[in-house]
């Protein structure tokens, strides 16, 4: 019998690529799947999401609002910020605060990234997002072209290169406001009809053995990880990775799933996302 082709999605950053790596070199035992990885941007895969296009792939824990009815979400493979997260960078020497961020023009890398449902839970609806691809955020902001910038991925430890200076943290807003839950960021997700019970349970099985394997072969899986770094050395790949990527990826743990509800329980009576959204997990 032909193993069962699993597409993943997932994004090319260093903290996906750290998760990945014993996947993409088949270093674990693949228990009857052929995995493809498809390396998009987050909002590029959240949109993919949309029409199934993918059996796993990554999405914003915000886009899962709008996929319940596809997709349900696995236990690991989360990205959680622990007072930390992405953050609002403007030009040095600029007086933007945050709560003039409404009326700005805020450079985003995506509607239905979590970051941007969160800054807009934070500072209030942003109606004129300008839009850009993650990793043009900085040099948007840096260029004059926007306001401000929403930073999300590895361009958290970079942006002061490039003159820039942080106004604000969602990361820290959430553990305030939510009395320290972790912030939801990036989450993995099956499609529904991929196969029943028992296979989703083998699968969720094979990407927890990934990152487990990842998180057991640090030197190897960083050195993976590092191609995917635009511009950030070893030392600042470790540093992300291990933001991103650790014991709570292997699994959420209550409260992370309890942040996850929480968020979405605040996008829906904010008006932010369609709802109430019941998250339904796999269990194995």
């Amino acid at each position: 019998m032909a193993d069962q082709l699993i597409r993943i999605g997932h994004s090319p950053d260093p903290d996906d690529a750290f998760m990945f790596y014993a996947l993409a070199e088949e270093l674990i035992p693949m228990d009857g799947f052929r995995v493809e990885h498809v390396l998009r941007d987050i909002e590029t895969l959240n949109r993919w999401a949309v029409d199934g296009k993918l059996e796993v792939t990554a999405i914003s824990v915000h886009a899962y609002a709008h996929l319940a009815d596809k997709y349900r979400l696995l236990p690991h493979g989360a990205s959680m910020g622990e007072k930390y997260g992405p953050m609002i960078v403007v030009r040095e020497g600029s007086s933007i605060e945050p709560s003039q961020l409404p009326q700005l023009r805020v450079a985003i890398p995506g509607t239905w990234t979590s970051a941007f449902l969160e800054l807009q839970l934070a500072v209030g609806r942003i109606e004129n997002p300008v839009i850009v691809p993650f990793d043009e955020v900085l040099n948007e902001v840096e260029a004059g072209n926007v306001d401000a910038g929403l930073v999300i991925h590895e361009g958290q430890l970079t942006y002061e290169r490039q003159g820039l200076v942080k106004i604000l943290d969602l990361g820290e807003w959430w553990d305030e406001l939510t009395g320290g839950l972790p912030l939801p960021l990036g989450a993995n997700a099956v499609r529904r009809d991929v196969g029943d019970e028992a296979t989703l349970t083998r699968l969720s099985h094979l990407l927890r053995n990934s990152i487990a394997y990842a998180l057991e072969h640090r030197q190897p899986a960083l050195a993976h990880a590092e191609k995917f770094g635009r511009g950030l050395d070893m030392d600042l790949a470790d540093k992300f990775v291990g933001m991103y990527v650790n014991q709570r990826t292997l699994d959420y743990g209550d409260d992370g799933r309890a942040a996850v509800a929480e968020l979405l329980r605040r996008g829906h009576e904010a008006g932010l996302v369609p709802g109430p959204v019941p998250v339904d997990w796999i269990e194995d």
